[in-house]
């Protein structure tokens, strides 16, 4: 991958989320450096530091910093002031260069000296009580955490993402700042979820509340494991009791339609687990998915490691192992295709646009023909930072975000139109449409574009230069490229939904974790085609597999079977190298404070908050892990008579990392992040004012574009196609009696 030849970037600091965001450059063809005298231990540093420049030296240190084009300042686990005084020494000696920071609760707000690492700014965000979904006792279950540091991979990936859309925009002033904060980076993976305030809507409850969303997707056990099936549509259902044999009970009422079936779940689960655990996982898998049945397995690093469809990607990739030789590690989530060098006659006369927006990327037009999560959320950002991007629909399949608060987040700064592609009339537009765009962003199923004549080939006819992404569950090319996939689904097959939740629980499907990240990372890629673009014309195909996106996220589990090393499975709130370290109840119903001790003088400044700890003060770490449970017990009795947010504020001021663990209204009521910009109050699509969530960094570079509100299903169809192909009335009338334009 070559995308970003030349591009030079330096890491500092001691977080894993700086890593993660380096890594994502080195995959794109970046000079990356990493300036660190620590020894870096675990699998997971040896994945995020494969194909890094390392010194060690200080003297070295400032030659690397004059030179580079992007400084990643991981603060973790420190508070503000400490990252910002490295900042600030940067810019004095290079005051040219783009820096983007990462800590856990940004560079400013009240709460910005809080410190914290993965488990405290996860929980911060309120993500732990929505990853395993609705449980049936939330007190025996607290919030949990996601397994495998994924606190540093969603802030690292999302300071990529910012730092990448900044450098494709070819700013011009230079020395600009990116303020990431880990627990705004980890709260927009809930934008849904957040914007229920907003709304008027009650947060999510944690207790089960009827099927608990398994009737849309739910995960089953087969004879030798578990298989996650998602028979949502009325014809998926049906296919998939034709899959189970057309038993008797099959065609009683009480599960005739989908609302019968969440009402009456309870006895519908197990009569599916009673024929399926007769059944392998992997031959209900392809028996289900035969029968257009959305289904996945779920898999173990050995099966991943030895997957037909991840071998023919090529998407491992092979590194030096101190230990245990050569081994795999994930790779890059996408393959590139480029079109060939060269400009048709009518794309070179063509006049420089004028786009009438501000921001880095408002010379950039985009046709977003996405939908639901993960291709929306891409589009997102990319509208947000001042793109012009033109959303495409159909009145009679409208996209499924527009039925909750979804669309009014994910829609922002869009202009929504409406083609109806079945017509020839309007594949016709759409071509025109290509021919003014930069890049084209699509999720149909695989071979659905090519046969609407919109495939990669045909759009590089029209836009030699044009940039195509296509997301797809497993990728374009593979054995099983045509299979049916779910972002949930997905969090099944690469055993993410596996390893999240307490010890000695069966697997849960959870809440969508896939398509939020792959949003980012989809961003990111496209921001990197375009900097390769902008030097040298050259479009690009980028073949996006959310499977591989989720796994690159994941390098523990498949290096540490490949070491022989046995997975330990759910581990919960608990860290095998920090004690205590966990989740404990506060005063109030279902309300929790996470705490960690992750250095010997936390857990000293904690024996002296709390007195019956303190003649424990000089335990050391082993001690404290064999008396666990003993230990857990006298923080709950001081945490429980505390709220949390009281039982937070005592502990941080002694230097003891914590934070509440908050459902969306306390989140929505959190005055740092009113006060940092999270939630800003703007017009909503019904000409309301809301506080909605914002975008998962803090960036000042450029002129700030303003967010308009998302729009109506096909408000802006005559003003596109009026502005951007100059289109008259009256043939836009026209148009619209051939009902291409419906």
């Amino acid at each position: 991958m070559d995308f970003l030849a030349g591009l030079r970037v330096v890491e500092l600091g001691l977080g894993l989320a700086g890593a993660v965001c380096g890594q994502s450059f080195v995959e794109a063809g970046a000079q990356v450096t990493r300036l660190s005298a620590e020894t870096e231990d675990g699998n997971v540093w040896l994945a995020v530091n494969d194909g890094k420049q390392r010194t060690g030296n200080p003297a070295e240190f400032d030659r690397f910093l004059n030179t580079a084009d992007l400084v990643v300042v991981d603060g973790t686990p420190s508070g503000a002031s400490v990252t910002q005084g490295v900042i600030d020494k940067i810019r004095s000696d290079n005051s040219g260069v783009l820096i983007v920071s990462i800590t856990p609760f940004g560079l400013t707000g009240p709460d910005a000296e809080f410190t914290g690492g993965d488990l405290v700014s996860f929980h911060a965000s309120g993500v732990g009580r929505l990853l395993i979904g609705q449980v049936e006792d939330p007190k025996a279950e607290p919030p949990v955490r996601a397994a495998g540091d994924q606190s540093a991979f969603v802030a690292g990936t999302t300071a990529a993402c910012a730092a990448m859309l900044a450098i494709a925009g070819e700013r011009s002033d230079g020395g600009e700042l990116i303020d990431v904060s880990t627990q705004e980076a980890l709260a927009c993976m809930a934008v849904r979820e957040l914007a229920a305030p907003a709304y008027g809507e009650p947060s999510q409850p944690r207790r089960r509340d009827g099927d608990g969303n398994g009737s849309t997707v739910s995960i089953i056990p087969a004879s030798d494991g578990f298989v996650a099936i998602s028979p949502r549509e009325d014809r998926q259902w049906r296919a998939w009791l034709g899959v189970m044999g057309d038993p008797n009970w099959g065609a009683e009422a009480r599960f005739a339609t989908k609302a019968d079936r969440a009402s009456n779940w309870n006895e519908l689960h197990p009569l599916i687990t009673e024929w399926s655990a007769r059944h392998p996982k992997q031959w209900i898998y392809e028996t289900a998915q035969d029968a257009h049945v959305p289904s996945f397995p779920l898999a173990t690093p050995g099966d991943l490691l030895e997957s037909p469809q991840l071998l023919h990607r090529g998407f491992f990739t092979e590194f030096e192992h101190p230990t245990a030789g050569l081994l795999r590690r994930p790779g890059v989530p996408y393959t590139v295709r480029r079109s060939v060098s060269r400009e048709s006659a009518s794309a070179s006369a063509r006049p420089p646009r004028k786009i009438p927006r501000t921001g880095v990327l408002s010379g950039v037009r985009v046709l977003d023909l996405s939908w639901v999560i993960a291709g929306p959320t891409c589009t997102r950002y990319l509208a947000a930072l001042g793109a012009d991007v033109i959303k495409v629909e159909t009145s009679g399949r409208a996209d499924p975000g527009r039925a909750s608060a979804l669309h009014g987040i994910l829609g922002k700064s869009k202009r929504a139109i409406t083609l109806n592609l079945k017509q020839p009339e309007a594949l016709e537009i759409a071509h025109r449409l290509v021919a003014e765009c930069d890049v084209v962003v699509e999720n149909f199923a695989t071979g659905v574009l090519d046969r609407l004549g919109l495939g990669y080939e045909s759009l590089s006819e029209i836009r030699p230069d044009i940039v195509l992404l296509s997301a797809s569950g497993l990728g374009r090319t593979g054995p099983d490229a045509g299979r049916v996939a779910y972002g949930t689904l997905i969090q099944c097959y690469t055993g993410f939904a596996s390893l999240n939740g307490h010890p000695d629980t069966p697997p849960r499907v959870g809440w969508a974790w896939a398509d939020p990240l792959c949003g980012l990372k989809m961003a990111f890629a496209i921001g990197a085609a375009l900097r390769q673009r902008a030097l040298n014309r050259q479009g690009a195909h980028i073949d996006f597999s959310m499977v591989e996106s989720l796994l690159s996220t994941m390098p523990g589990p498949l290096i540490d079977h490949q070491a022989g090393r046995t997975s330990s499975g759910q581990i919960g709130n608990d860290d095998p190298e920090i004690s205590p370290h966990g989740v404990y109840p506060c005063n109030g119903d279902d309300q929790w404070v996470a705490i960690s001790t992750g250095s010997r003088g936390e857990w000293e400044a904690l024996c002296t908050i709390i007195p019956e700890l303190i003649i424990r003060r000089s335990d050391s770490l082993k001690t404290r892990m064999w008396d666990a449970a003993q230990i857990d017990e006298v923080i709950t009795a001081w945490t429980s008579t505390r709220t949390a947010r009281e039982a937070t504020l005592t502990l941080q001021s002694a230097g003891v990392s914590a934070a509440p663990s908050p459902d969306s209204t306390e989140l929505f009521r959190n005055a740092h992040l009113w006060e940092r910009g999270f939630y800003a109050t703007s017009t909503d699509m019904d000409g309301s004012n809301r506080g909605l969530p914002g975008l998962p960094w803090q960036w000042a570079v450029g002129e700030r574009p303003v967010q308009t509100p998302a729009s109506e299903l096909g408000a802006d169809t005559d003003a596109v196609l009026s502005d951007v192909l100059g289109m008259t009335n009256v043939e836009i009338a026209d148009l619209r009696r051939t009902g291409a334009l419906t």
